[in-house]
């Protein structure tokens, strides 16, 4: 079962393509113009990645992000207006290989799915690669709608990669 998807909105403009490579598994890529270890630092640093995470079209904000990006260590992200309707996202990473490769587990319920997510680079561009293995089929038919919110995500990464262009990102003091 084989199931693709394109996001085509501007034809000049990289396209997130989606994927059901099986009953279990969806496999979301995207080229970006950037090198590897701005697109992976995108992805592993809390203040960057509140920036381009949630969709905007779904109008719920991220609220907070923690991460500690290494084998063993967790994140927890927190969407929502406010912290009285915040609803909470978190797991553990079990690899995190800079700038080329992130692993992680979804924890917040009993069916969601581990998460693998490389970083290719070649010519100063990157090919990120983004697998979702859940534990059932009908656990990936319940994330209907998935593709089209990580297409909106990637784009909004997208925008993000080009306002940071290609020198040093902002580290934390």
């Amino acid at each position: 079962m084989v199931e693709r998807r394109e996001n085509e909105s501007d034809p000049k403009k990289n396209r997130t393509t989606a994927e059901r490579k099986s009953d279990r598994e969806l496999v979301v890529t995207r080229t970006f113009d950037a090198p590897a270890r701005i697109v992976y630092e995108a992805w592993t640093t809390p203040e960057l990645f509140m920036r381009w995470w949630a969709p905007k079209s779904m109008g719920v904000p991220l609220l907070s992000c923690e991460m500690d990006v290494r084998a063993g260590g967790s994140y927890r992200l927190e969407f929502g207006h406010d912290a009285s309707d915040a609803m909470a996202f978190f797991g553990k990473y079990l690899e995190a290989t800079s700038p080329s490769r992130i692993v992680w587990t979804n924890e917040e319920a009993t069916d969601a799915p581990i998460t693998t997510v490389t970083f290719e680079e070649k010519d100063g561009k990157t090919l990120l690669v983004l697998r979702e293995l859940y534990p059932s089929k009908e656990a990936l038919d319940e994330a209907i709608g998935m593709e089209e919110s990580m297409a909106e995500q990637f784009e909004q990464l997208d925008e993000l990669l080009v306002t940071l262009g290609t020198g040093r990102l902002p580290r934390e003091p």
